[in-house]
This record gives C-alpha cells, structure tokens and sequence, in this order.
C-alpha cells in the first residue's frame, strides 16, 4: 500500500469518499465493510479467489507489444493490457467474482446492480450463475437499446433485467433504480456495485479487486522491457478499470499516469461526460465526489458514444488523485474514439469496447510525440462485441 491508495477510517481519500445514507442503509453498508475486512484477511478467502481468477477467467491477460499500430504512429511502443481476452470480455468480472464470493459468505441470497455498457451486468450473472446466486440488473433504456446483445447475454445467465425508463435512461438512472430496490429489500441481498464509486467499502473494495491488472501489468513490462513504462493510460467513467490498472504503479513517481474521460460531441456543449474536466464537488450514490451537476446540485444529464462512460461522477479515489497531482484526466471525443476504434481493428485486429477506444485515442494522440524508445502502457479494458452493431450504425451514417 502506498499514501496514494489508503481511504482513512471513514473511507475519505482527502476530501473525497465517505459513506453518505439514508439512516435505513447505513447498517447494512457499515455490515458490508465489516465483512469485506474479515474477508480480505482470510486466506481461504483469498485462495478461492485467486483460484477462480486463474482457472475461470484465465488470468493473467497478455500484455502485447501492438506493433502496427506503433509503426503507423510512429512514437513510442504501444502496450496493450488485454483485459478484453478474460472470460465475460472485460475487466469487470475481476471485481464480480471477488463481490459474488464476499456475498455468499454473508448468507446473501440475491445479487443486485447497475449497468451501463452490459459488461458489468453480464459480469456479475456469470458470478451468479456459478455460486448458485439470484441475479437482478437494473440497466438505463437507452443503453438496453444500444447493447441488446448483452442484456440477452444477462438473460441467457439467469438474470432478470430492469429497463430504466426514469430521467435520461442512463447509468446514472440505473444506479438510482438498483439503490431504491437494494433499500427496499437488503436482507437477503448483496448489492454489487461496478465500479470504485458508492458508499464505503466499495471504492477501495472494487479497487483492491481490481488491482490484479496493474499488478500483472507492471511485473509484465519489466519482463519484457526491463524497466518500467514512461506513461500509462485508461478510460475513466467511474473508474474501475482506471484505479485497477494505476494502482500497480501509483508508488512509481517517474511513470505518468493519465485517465481519459468522454469529451462525447465537446466539452463546450453539454453532451460529454467529461467529470474531472467540467465538473465541480458534491455529493451522488453516497460519496462525496467531483461530478457534473446543476445550479440546484443535481447530476446533470451526460453523454457519451460508450455507454459504460455515460456516468456524471467518478470513483472519489480519482477525484483525489487529480487534487493531489498524481494523475492527470483528459478527454477525447466520440468521433476520436471512433477513429481509434477503426485504427485498432484494421492494424491489429483487435476489436475494443468504445470504452477502451478512449484511451487508444489519446494513446494515439501522445505516442507521436514521443521518442522510439518510449513505453505506453494502454489498459484494453474490454472487446467491442457489444459495440459492433451500433458502431456500423455510425459508421453507415458517415
């Protein structure tokens, strides 16, 4: 552990964090934390989850030197960690399963969470599906629209998913959606947040689940490199994939680190994402955090072209990171993360999730610029399977 990566008592990390809840929740959240300390210090615990990631997710993911891409850019070498090559398609069932076992050691019956791409969503039924737990995913109407194949994905799992049709019928209406029934119902249920937002534990819990991609990145690169990256980078809407990969090198003072957020049609309009740019402090999801919000402090309405970014905070983790230096957050455009998109497929054929795209787009951006000798390290955070009809969708409309 470093200064960087502790929340104190209350879960702050500076000025962010903490546990903001209507009385009824505060029990069972503070009930959560006790047993994610309990959990976390039991090697039993810790053997079972270390097992599943190797033999069922098939951890650790490559990390691959993308040589055409690099050779195209012309700058620094181009890693790829490929979270998209783990069972599900993504990063997000490294923190499901740690979530789906911690539940079943509870006595919890009953999974629940949000979604926004699906990737979570799907993440969690499959965690479900192999511990013998009930699944039940509330996922924004727009993005059930955009990402049908994953809410079959869920379905197919043994999931029921919720359709949001309140507010912008987004990811941030679907964590309202799920927070209400959670409240209503948390005896027999686990809530399974996806990403380091919410109420402590879960930013540092998803966070520690998580750290296996920077751990794994970091002893990869000086394998095969012999030292470490000049640059490292990942998208950011709440943050998991982001916090997972920084972690393994947030105590490295010479590696830069970079968060890339959804600048959707501009950050001169209103339709982005774009948090740690545009955003100010408040409160959302039971944090205290930066977020895009109102005169009257309510979440504004955002978008992005990735729906697993279409978030108006972030994990307050980040938001301290940004306070104290250690990490800079920038944004890329829909139409940039859709030339990356392209660029990724045609010169490595690799197809990524438009939420990984975000972070190729500025890698291409900055790797130019740089010398041959360079290193970025790019965390693929997921595949594009889900993406593919809607981006031909876009791309016919060009």
């Amino acid at each position: 552990m470093t200064p960087y990566t502790h929340a104190d008592e209350q879960g702050f990390f500076g000025r962010y964090g903490g546990a903001f809840l209507p009385p009824h929740l505060e029990g069972p959240v503070a009930e959560v934390a006790a047993a994610y300390a309990e959990a976390i210090a039991d090697p039993s615990f810790l053997d079972e989850y270390r097992e599943l990631l190797r033999d069922y997710v098939g951890r650790p993911s490559p990390l691959f030197l993308a040589q055409r891409l690099t050779d195209h850019l012309g700058g620094a070498r181009i890693y790829l960690k490929r979270e998209d090559l783990n069972h599900t398609g993504a990063h997000k069932i490294n923190h499901c399963l740690g979530e789906a076992l911690l539940a079943r050691r509870m006595g919890k019956k009953k999974l629940i969470a949000e979604t926004g791409a699906g990737q979570h969503g799907v993440a969690l039924a499959t965690a479900a599906a192999l511990l013998g737990l009930e699944c039940e995913i509330h996922m924004g109407g727009i993005d059930v629209e955009k990402q049908h194949m994953n809410v079959v994905r869920m379905e197919m799992l043994g999931a029921k998913v919720v359709a949001v049709e309140t507010g912008g019928r987004c990811l941030k209406d679907a964590v309202d959606s799920a927070f209400a029934t959670y409240a209503a119902d948390y005896e027999d249920v686990f809530f399974g947040i996806g990403s380091v937002v919410g109420p402590h534990p879960y930013p540092s819990m998803v966070r520690d689940f998580q750290s296996v991609v920077g751990e794994e990145a970091r002893e990869q690169i000086l394998s095969k490199e012999g030292r470490l990256p000049d640059v490292i980078m990942a998208c950011v809407g709440g943050g998991s994939n982001a916090m997972g990969l920084f972690s393994g090198f947030l105590a490295d003072e010479e590696v830069r680190i970079v968060g890339v957020e959804p600048a959707g049609e501009g950050v001169e309009t209103t339709r982005h994402a774009a948090t740690m740019t545009k955003g100010s402090d408040g409160t959302m999801h039971g944090m205290a955090t930066r977020l895009l919000q109102d005169e009257a402090g309510e979440p504004s309405s955002v978008h992005s072209i990735a729906s697993g970014l279409d978030y108006p905070g972030v994990g307050p983790q980040h938001a301290h990171l940004r306070d104290i230096g250690r990490v800079e957050y920038v944004s890329v455009t829909d139409a940039e993360t859709i030339d990356a998109f392209s660029a990724l497929c045609r010169l490595e054929g690799i197809i990524p999730a438009l939420e990984s795209s975000h972070a190729v787009a500025h890698a291409m951006q900055v790797a130019p610029g740089m010398g041959r000798d360079e290193v970025v390290v790019v965390n693929l955070s997921g595949r594009g399977d889900k993406d593919v009809d809607y981006i031909a969708e876009v791309l016919r409309g060009r």
